[in-house]
């Protein structure tokens, strides 16, 4: 068993960025455990230039530790978006492109599946 201290974590991050790139996601958002075929991570970042998100096999957690999120999810050719503020968390479900934002920042936990990523609208692949 480990125990992450997740504060200790998003404080030796160093500055908050733009993610653009799987490089500066990677940096960005640590693998803090692995989890049933995905994986836990912990991150902070500013912005909404990350990459856009499909997990096939399973639905993903994202818990807002602090600031704001805002969520994207595709459905056919309709865009849903929502809200998620400091301490509430959403469930993305599997099988759906979907996009976060850092509104202006956000610090979060995210227990992710398997990840496809697409750096241009997915519709348009």
């Amino acid at each position: 068993m480990n125990v992450h201290d997740i504060k200790a974590i998003l404080d030796g991050l160093g500055p908050i960025a733009e993610v653009k790139t799987a490089e500066e996601d990677a940096a960005a958002f640590p693998k803090l455990a692995s989890y049933d075929g995905g994986g836990v991570y912990v991150g902070r970042f500013a912005g909404a230039n990350g990459p856009w998100e499909l997990h096939p096999d399973a639905d993903e957690l994202l818990h807002v530790l602090e600031g704001r999120l805002e969520v994207t999810v595709l459905t056919g050719d309709e865009a849903s978006t929502a809200t998620v503020n400091s301490g509430c968390f959403v469930v993305v479900p599997r099988g759906h492109w979907h996009h976060v934002a850092g509104c202006p920042t956000v610090a979060l936990l995210a227990v992710s599946p398997r990840t496809e990523v697409s750096y241009g609208d997915p519709r348009r692949r």
